[in-house]
């Protein structure tokens, strides 16, 4: 790699090079050094290596994926799903390979899980990466996070599956016949940025479908420097869909549009038990009782004999869970994206029961000496693999829809969620709950590639040259191009203004028809007396699958008051209803 030549210190220095899916390099640099590389012309940043972390059977009921539905089993076990997480635990349960074929034959990877590791014909790969922590010597899974969201992604049926008899029956994944890769980039330590995209590196030319990463920051970061917005958008391009957590701290990392960034919400059941200590009259030490998860470990180091974490009750469901993280309404480092909300939508992340790592603390706490095979776990982090699942169903009725296209299916099919139940609405819960079986037949969907993300940006005041770098191709911006990032053909529709007077914004958008040949679509929107909206034309007439619509959609108010405006438009024929959020901001909110 040209690039790497400008370090004299190459081989004491270099810790990873980045050549099977994209071309880069880690490397520990002066001051100096990395003062002359980021003069050269092919280089498109450079930035310091940080720490992100993961972010924490009845749900595909729920979701009405029950163990009956119609499957394509024979797309679905050609499906293969790439985990970057904490590793996988091979002997579970759930990644049993009885029954199984083969791997698919265009499958690139291997199995490098370290000694001891064995994969099978369901885990068909797994790799470790170990850049900062070179005590780390095999994928398996000394946590439990990352045997959680491979489980409930793509888990087999695992029947009377329980925690200590809690949520007992049969625990499964959204495709329990697709194959699993594993990537474990993330230990006790965090998930380190250099392993990250090592795992990216992989992933991709190994040859998965979908990738599921339940990971992110506490901030969101400019692209060139966002180690997930960039392996994703390698992802992309090779038509990977890529399904990130929003987060459990209060902020959204993940703003990149080609990622989908996936909240938490509930299911309709709650788990409800005794707690019962002692012989129930007679009590030693002090058992403290915690309204936040992450207290039980400051009651062990406070010597207590026992902690109770409570959760939430949730009598509205699907209702958003309390730790999903809600967009950023000011974006310091990325103040250009401010019209694309996040996260896109939301799926199961209360109370989910799915495999765990036997020699993980079900708690998070090395004084937790118990040891399960399945365990409950809440966060954005069981979220995601849910979507990465539900991705793979509609995937395996569509092999060959582009990750847009999926995408799509998924949002516009969302169920629609009580904004009165949420002052945050669309920010809070996207485009509404997943419906997987909805999804395989959306009628209509928004397409958005790579020449568009390349003309937003461009609109958005990117170089040219920085562009080219980071897309992998030439790009030139036509000089004098504006944009904003509303004007992507993106199934939801966003606009940030500086007024809370008299207003208007307009949105123009193509959909595809991917159902019925011959159809007709009308509109119809939300009504309110704070706005106005209107759709031109209001009625879309196919007469072929994919072929393309336009429409323009005007959003107007009177005086809005500094509120947010939660609104919507939904095209129909009759049979199926393409649903799209249509949200204003103002700069006060």
């Amino acid at each position: 790699m040209e690039l790497i030549r400008y370090n004299r210190f190459l081989t004491k220095s270099l810790v990873r090079s980045y050549k099977r899916s994209f071309n880069g390099f880690a490397a520990y640099l002066t001051d100096q050094e990395q003062e002359k590389l980021a003069g050269h012309e092919k280089v498109v940043s450079i930035f310091p290596s940080t720490t992100f972390y993961p972010q924490t059977t009845r749900s595909w009921d729920f979701l009405g994926l029950a163990e009956n539905v119609h499957r394509n089993p024979t797309v679905e076990s050609d499906t293969i799903i790439g985990v970057i997480d904490t590793g996988i635990w091979p002997e579970s349960e759930s990644f049993n390979d009885e029954g199984f074929g083969p791997p698919p034959k265009r499958w690139k990877g291997v199995c490098k899980g370290g000694n001891n590791f064995t994969c099978n014909n369901k885990l068909i790969g797994a790799r470790y990466y170990n850049s900062q922590s070179p005590t780390v010597d095999s994928a398996r899974d000394k946590d439990g996070h990352g045997s959680h969201t491979a489980s409930i992604a793509a888990g087999n049926y695992v029947k009377d599956a329980s925690f200590y008899g809690i949520a007992q029956g049969t625990a499964r994944g959204g495709v329990p016949s697709a194959r699993i890769a594993a990537y474990k980039a993330c230990n006790g330590d965090g998930c380190q940025t250099t392993d990250l995209l090592a795992a990216f590196d992989d992933a991709i030319a190994d040859g998965v479908d979908i990738i599921t990463i339940s990971v992110g920051g506490d901030y969101p970061s400019q692209l060139e420097n966002d180690v997930i917005a960039i392996g994703s958008l390698h992802a992309f391009q090779k038509g990977i869909l890529v399904t990130q957590s929003a987060g459990n701290r209060g902020r959204v990392s993940s703003v990149m549009p080609w990622i989908f960034t996936v909240g938490a919400s509930s299911t309709d059941r709650g788990i409800v038990t005794k707690v019962a200590i002692g012989n129930g009259t007679i009590f030693t030490g002090k058992i403290v009782l915690c309204s936040l998860f992450g207290g039980v470990k400051e009651a062990f180091r406070a010597g207590a004999l026992g902690s109770v974490a409570s959760q939430r009750l949730f009598f509205q469901s699907p209702a958003v869970a309390d730790e999903s993280s809600v967009v950023p309404l000011s974006i310091p480092s990325c103040p250009k994206l401010l019209q694309l909300h996040k996260p896109d939508i939301t799926a199961p992340g209360i109370e989910i029961l799915a495999a765990y790592s036997p020699i993980g603390s079900p708690s998070f706490n090395p004084s937790d000496k118990r040891s399960v095979n399945y365990s409950i776990l809440s966060g954005t982090s069981m979220s995601c693999p849910h979507v990465a699942g539900a991705a793979a169903y509609v995937k395996s009725f569509h092999p060959n829809w582009s990750p847009s296209a999926i995408k799509s299916a998924l949002m516009t099919t969302a169920w629609k969620m009580d904004r009165t139940k949420d002052s945050l609405a669309e920010f809070s819960y996207g485009a509404g709950h997943i419906d997987p079986v909805k999804a395989v037949d959306p009628g209509l969907v928004y397409e958005t590639f790579t020449d568009d993300y390349i003309k937003m940006f461009c609109g958005l005041g990117y170089d040219s040259a920085k562009l080219s770098k980071i897309f992998g191709v030439d790009i030139t911006c036509p000089a004098g191009q504006h944009g904003r990032s509303k004007d992507l053909n993106y199934p939801s529709m966003t606009s940030y203004i500086n007024t809370s007077v008299t207003f208007s914004e307009n949105f123009t958008r193509t959909v595809t028809n991917v159902g019925l040949a011959n159809s007709t679509y009308k509109v119809t929107t939300s009504t309110s007396p704070d706005y106005n909206i209107t759709v031109t034309p209001n009625v879309l007439t196919f007469g072929a699958t994919n072929e393309k619509k336009s429409f323009e959609v005007i959003i107007s108010w009177k005086t809005n008051n500094g509120k947010l405006v939660s609104a919507s438009l939904e095209w129909s024929d009759g049979v199926r209803k393409v649903r799209s959020p249509i949200v204003v901001y103002p700069n006060n909110l």
